[in-house]
């Protein structure tokens, strides 16, 4: 049988996405440094566990031995990314992970031409924030003939997990980029920009978010900036070293994502959609275990791919309640 090896298993959104596999029948092996808890998690799951650490090319190779997908849930993905996927080319195992980091898009497009030589997918960000906003962003971009400009903000909620803290930690130290004219560009941004979520207007601030890269490969607009508004106080918090895991799952269940999308046409009409989901970490961790189970059955295409472009528009509103409609 194929099977999917969770590479940080015993991490926050690792522990919920080999849970979502288990349940989807998934033959499933998990991985990463810590061999105690490996154990343990593998025990409570009744499945097989390697241990092994990504300083050790030689263990990386053995630990990717049978297996035929990889998910990655082991960030910083700035770190993680670039040995687990040029070990998964010469493996010849299609590679996913659910990173929301710059790095692991811009590296999968360097990386592309020797994935396709080696019949070898990369899907960074199979589940979370890119699958929700990639999608998102089609269905509105089918209602548009001729688009010049998207816009799309995510609004989250709740409190955050250790591992986004440090990527959002970094993250707003180092800027943030828009697409302008086809081009990667430093922010030209005035500022906040207004959305609605469907309860009147809320201020957003201009973030750099892989969906720059990822809309661009599904469908190349020539305008892309991306925004983030964060509800409540749940992520005021940001050092990692006094927090917990992550969000409880009571805390999951009291605080929903949702997202928008504005695209205009040459001629400067507007189409918005909006989009409602679970909070973004159930999100992830389902998307994630339920894109590697497609990919398992086939669901492939050499080189570097994108949720949206490989699964259809679809794809979001195939993970728990998840919805998308045009206002």
């Amino acid at each position: 049988m194929r099977s999917l090896l969770i590479y940080g298993a015993t991490g926050y959104t690792g522990r919920m996405a080999a849970q979502y596999a288990k349940e989807a029948g998934i033959q499933l092996v998990l991985a990463g440094r810590n061999g105690e808890y490996l154990a343990k998690l593998a025990d409570e799951l009744a499945v097989q566990f390697r241990v092994f650490s990504l300083d050790v090319p030689s263990a990386v190779d053995k630990g990717l031995e049978g297996i035929s997908v990889l998910l990655n849930c082991a960030g910083p993905f700035k770190r993680t990314a670039p040995v687990l996927m040029e070990a998964c080319i010469l493996a010849k195992t299609h590679y996913l992970d659910v990173a929301a980091e710059l790095d692991s898009y811009q590296l999968a497009e360097r990386l592309d031409p020797q994935a396709k030589a080696a019949g070898v997918m990369l899907l960074p960000g199979s589940g979370g924030s890119v699958a929700m906003l990639g999608c998102l962003a089609s269905k509105a971009l089918a209602h548009v003939e001729n688009p010049s400009s998207i816009r799309v903000a995510l609004q989250v909620a709740g409190p955050m997990s250790r591992g986004s803290a440090v990527t959002a930690g970094e993250s707003l130290s180092q800027g943030y980029l828009e697409r302008l004219a086809g081009n990667l560009v430093e922010g030209q941004s005035q500022g906040l920009h207004s959305f609605d979520f469907g309860k009147g207007p809320a201020d957003c601030f201009p973030v750099t978010l892989p969906d720059l890269i990822t809309i661009w490969k599904t469908q190349p607009v020539p305008d892309i900036a991306t925004f983030v508004r964060v509800a409540g106080d749940g992520f005021g918090q940001l050092d990692p070293s006094s927090m917990p895991d992550g969000p409880t799952a009571e805390q999951r269940s009291a605080n929903r994502y949702q997202a928008v999308a504005e695209v205009r046409d040459t001629q400067g009409r507007l189409e918005v959609a909006v989009l409602d989901t679970v909070n973004g970490y159930t999100f992830t961790a389902m998307a994630a275990a339920e894109a590697s189970r497609r990919v398992l059955l086939g669901e492939a295409l050499a080189g570097f791919q994108t949720p949206a472009g490989l699964f259809g528009d679809a794809f979001a509103e195939s993970i728990a309640d998840t919805t998308i409609a045009m206002l």
